[in-house]
Order: C-alpha cells, then sequence, then structure tokens
C-alpha cells in the first residue's frame, strides 16, 4: 500500500500558513521527512493522522479516502506524536494491557501473549512491573511505539521519537523503528538529519510547508558530489567568505571556523573538495529555500 498526498494545504487561524500545496508519494519502508522546528512536519503528520483536516488537497492510502473515511485508515494506523501522556503510577504491562484493549483485542489471552511480545520487541519485559512515571525517555518512547503498534498497523507516524534521547537510547530505538519499517509503511518526522540517514531509504525535507527535495536520500546526495567545498577560516574572515561566495555550513573544529561552500569549480586558493553528505544536503536546500522567498 502507499501513501499518496496531493496538494495538501493548511492555514491555520492565526494566519500560519503550516501547509503549502505538499505532494508527496509514499511506499512500504522508513520514510524520513527532515526539517527545522516549525517547517510543518508535525502539521503534516496530525493531518495523515487523522486529527485535523487541510484546507484543500487529497490523502490516500491504498484504496482508502483518508479525508472521507477517516476512520478507516484508523483502524491501520499508529501513531507516535512528539508528546504524549501516560499514567504515571501504572505500569509497563498494564498501561500497554489497556492501549490492547481499546485498539479491540477483547480476548484475554491474546492480549497477555501480544503485551509480552510487545513487551520484549521493545526490550521493555525486564521493567514490565515498574510505573512508568520512574521511566527513562527512552523507555516511554520505546514504550509508546509499543502503543502505536499493538494493532497491526499498516502506517505508523512517528513524531520526532529521538529528539532529547541519549546516544545509546537513540540507536536503540532506530534500530527498533528499522526492524517494524521492513514490512510497513512508517514516516518518520525530525529535525535531526542522522535519524534519516541511518534509517531510511526515501525522504523530504520541508520548509516553512513546501517540499523543497524528495527522493532517494543517495541520489539527493550524488547531486552534490563535484560541487561542494571545505575550507577553514579565521573568524575574522568568515564574514567576508560569506559575502564572497555561496556557505551552505559553518562549524568549528577546535573552536576554529570550518565552511562549506557550493560552488562548479573550486572557489578559490585553500578550498578543497569533500564528499557531500545528507546533513550538506539539507543546509543548500534550506538555504535555497530562503535565497527563494527573500528573492
Amino acid at each position: 500500500m502507499e501513501l499518496e498526498i496531493n496538494g495538501l494545504s493548511k492555514t491555520y487561524p492565526n494566519g500560519v500558513r503550516a501547509l503549502d500545496n505538499v505532494s508527496l508519494s509514499i511506499g512500504k519502508g522508513m520514510f524520513g521527512l527532515l526539517g527545522p522546528n516549525g517547517a510543518g512536519k508535525s502539521s503534516l503528520m496530525r493531518t495523515i493522522a487523522t486529527l485535523q483536516l487541510p484546507d484543500s488537497g487529497t490523502l490516500k492510502f491504498g484504496a482508502i479516502d483518508v479525508l472521507a473515511k477517516p476512520d478507516d485508515l484508523r483502524r491501520i494506523l499508529g501513531y507516535l506524536p512528539q508528546e504524549f501522556g501516560l499514567y504515571p503510577n501504572l505500569s509497563a504491562e498494564v498501561t500497554l494491557d489497556h492501549f490492547a484493549t481499546m485498539k479491540g483485542i477483547v480476548d484475554g489471552k491474546q492480549r497477555k501473549d501480544l503485551v509480552a511480545s510487545l513487551l520484549n520487541q521493545t526490550n521493555l519485559y525486564q521493567a514490565r512491573k515498574k510505573h512508568v512515571g520512574t521511566f527513562s525517555g527512552g523507555m516511554k518512547q520505546r514504550l509508546g511505539i509499543a502503543i502505536a503498534i499493538a494493532g497491526s498497523p499498516k502506517l505508523l507516524i512517528v513524531d520526532e521519537p529521538t529528539a532529547g534521547l541519549d546516544p545509546t537510547e537513540r540507536h536503540r530505538f532506530l534500530n527498533l523503528l528499522a526492524e517494524i519499517g521492513q514490512d510497513i509503511v512508517v514516516i518518520l518526522s525530525t529535525h535531526i538529519v542522522e535519524d534519516v540517514r541511518e534509517l531510511c531509504n526515501a525522504m523530504a525535507i520541508i520548509n516553512k510547508g513546501n517540499v523543497v527535495v524528495a527522493g532517494d536520500p543517495q541520489k539527493i546526495v550524488e547531486e552534490l558530489r563535484g560541487r561542494l567545498w571545505r575550507k577553514q577560516v579565521t573568524k575574522t574572515e568568515l564574514p567576508a567568505i560569506k559575502a564572497a561566495y555561496h556557505v551552505i555550513s559553518t562549524t568549528l573544529l577546535a573552536g576554529t571556523p570550518v565552511v562549506h561552500v557550493f560552488a562548479d569549480a573550486a572557489p578559490g586558493a585553500g578550498f578543497s573538495a569533500i564528499e557531500p553528505d545528507l546533513e550538506d544536503v539539507y543546509f543548500h536546500q534550506l538555504g535555497l529555500a530562503g535565497q527563494a522567498e527573500a528573492a
């Protein structure tokens, strides 16, 4: 099944245009939706998850017209929002049993087996009797994904799932997502480039409600090959470098600025060619979007 998004637009009552004619085709596997905070990612996820209606556009998942029949999608949807609440004094086991019941699994033995299976899959079985109020951020996220997949969804949406997690928990969570994403459509919304680079075979970058690029991450990165240059400069040189060249990013190396410059040929003395990566694409595309808006 594929998710087909065509011409979705959404403007909130305060005048903010969160989605501006968004069109995407998302197939089985991991799909990464990259963008800065406020780019429209959560608005798109909420629309797909049937939590809000767009002003215009269409949304279909396989044969389901999502906007016309939202309940049909909800039956096969798993959703892990950026912020979600849990009862802190309930155990993980009781919490998951409650949500499994809500998803229509009424047979007691079937539900007990499912809860045990999900707790094992998310590496929470040993902590199943502990109150979720004592869980770390990563443990809560893993419990959240267990809740989201309790109904065997065909479409899974996860919104900024690794924000705030330490490196160990982040990698544990990403490995879990990769396992889940082998057989269903999984949309990973994030501002963390590494999450998409490590997991996704398809992606889009969204900025200010617009899709600025979409496709295979490797092919998108390939488009920068031979046109990316690096130079270590002094802090006093930096303003002149930014004025003279198309600088897509600036980082610090031992306190000294390192610039990445986009150019069809070597920009000048001291610049060396570098292999592009997805982070370079991200900054380049956001820069182009900013230039287009300013023009």
